[in-house]
């Protein structure tokens, strides 16, 4: 990795964000442009500081995505090439499974929806199982019927962004460091970047940038009436003695009045396992902590009105979700869902994330990846779950769409 300050460092592509998307990008542009001169600008002092790493490690097959969108077609590709990477990286992995649960009728019917879109992502070996068979597989799962999808997975993120850094490196790309983006501007066919970094100039820009996406683009000129709003996710740990439990990933089936999956467990590639996450709003796009709070950032945040049509639309989910951040008995009632005999003091606190999470004016969520492209920059504006799976195959669809 580059240290030191840098005065107007002429490159082909510059990267901003050294997430795994960002990465991924870089590493695809050097593959198929090796005479490319690229570079990545990251404001932390390594890469995947915050969505990347900050997840339950799983690597997503595209089960729940809608057909034909990016996120199916990528997700379904980008585990293969992931896994791929992983293995030849040595890189901890596993393809574990996971079950999908159905605990009434109502979810019995949904299931059988998500196991049609299932085989029409392309997903192999889909398994139905009734409540004995489930039992078999998670014996302390409970549930009408189940989903066996065997090519879900696990993985150390971390590792893999290192990976990526390494394999950037050797093919002759730079990874810069405390280089935070503060201006941008159009030159004349090309971009001039101010960092902390000191000064970069380009042919071509990507905006990787995350939880900063909207503001980045904001900065190159790219105004849409979009903005990130981040929901933080927070995560408990199963205390040892309550692990044998859950022996791989065991989900709920996804309720359609709620814009997010809900709470699940997650066996981690380096042991313990994870129950979680929830979904609350933050008040500072990196506010990983109850008590983070960004006046500026909150303040932004709390004018948006896509916000308070949001909360409009989803009152009570928005009113539940604060009430379980706040209570771990509510929590364990949740988990207690899938797995009754999870109780509250088998709890213990575990990690939190924070969804970057576009957002339209009338309250919508984006629920597919979102990418615009402009002349000379293409800027990635939603890349939520599974974009770390799916990551090697945006780079693909990025780096073709610009070629």
């Amino acid at each position: 990795m580059e240290d030191g300050f840098a005065i107007l460092k002429k490159h082909d592509h510059l990267v901003i964000g050294g997430g795994i998307v960002g990465l991924a990008v870089a590493r695809e542009l050097l593959l198929r442009k090796p005479e490319a001169s690229v570079c990545i600008l990251e404001k932390e002092d390594g890469p995947g500081r915050h969505q990347s790493t900050h997840n339950s490690g799983v690597l997503h097959c595209g089960l729940y995505y809608k057909p034909s969108s990016l996120k199916a077609r990528l997700a379904v590709r980008g585990i293969r090439l992931m896994t791929e990477f992983c293995s030849e990286q040595g890189v901890a992995h596993e393809i574990c499974g996971k079950v999908v649960v159905a605990t009434n009728n109502a979810e019995v019917t949904r299931l059988r929806e998500l196991e049609a879109r299932g085989h029409q992502n392309g997903l192999e070996g889909l398994q139905w199982l009734d409540a004995t068979q489930l039992h078999e597989i998670e014996p302390h799962a409970v549930g009408l019927a189940a989903l066996h999808v065997p090519e879900e997975g696990i993985v150390d993120y971390q590792a893999v962004c290192d990976a990526l850094v390494r394999e950037i490196e050797s093919l002759g790309g730079t990874f810069k460091k405390n280089a935070r983006v503060v201006a941008i501007h159009d030159n004349l066919g090309g971009w001039v970047l101010e960092t902390s970094a000191g000064e970069f100039e380009a042919r071509y820009l990507i905006n990787c940038a995350g939880l900063f996406s909207d503001r980045i683009a904001d900065l190159a000129g790219t105004k849409n009436d979009i903005r990130i709003v981040p929901f933080r996710g927070e995560y408990f740990q199963l205390a040892p003695e309550a692990r044998y439990l859950v022996r791989h990933l065991i989900y709920p089936v996804p309720d359609p009045a709620f814009p997010f999956l809900g709470v699940h467990f997650t066996r981690l590639i380096h042991g313990g396992i994870e129950a979680g996450p929830n979904a609350v709003l933050a008040l500072a796009r990196e506010g990983y902590r109850k008590t983070d709070i960004h006046l500026l950032e909150a303040a932004e945040i709390l004018a948006f009105p896509g916000l308070w049509n949001f909360l409009r639309r989803y009152p009570s989910m928005a009113w539940d979700e604060g009430r379980r951040s706040l209570s771990k008995t509510l929590f364990a009632e949740s988990l207690q869902k899938l797995v009754p005999k999870i109780r509250a003091e088998h709890l213990t606190p575990g990690g939190s994330g924070v969804r970057a999470q576009a957002m339209s004016r009338d309250g919508t969520l984006l629920q597919d990846f979102y990418l615009v492209q402009k002349p000379r920059a293409l800027h990635v504006i939603n890349a939520p779950s599974p974009a770390a799976t799916a990551s090697l195959a945006i780079a693909e669809e990025i780096v073709i769409s610009i070629a």
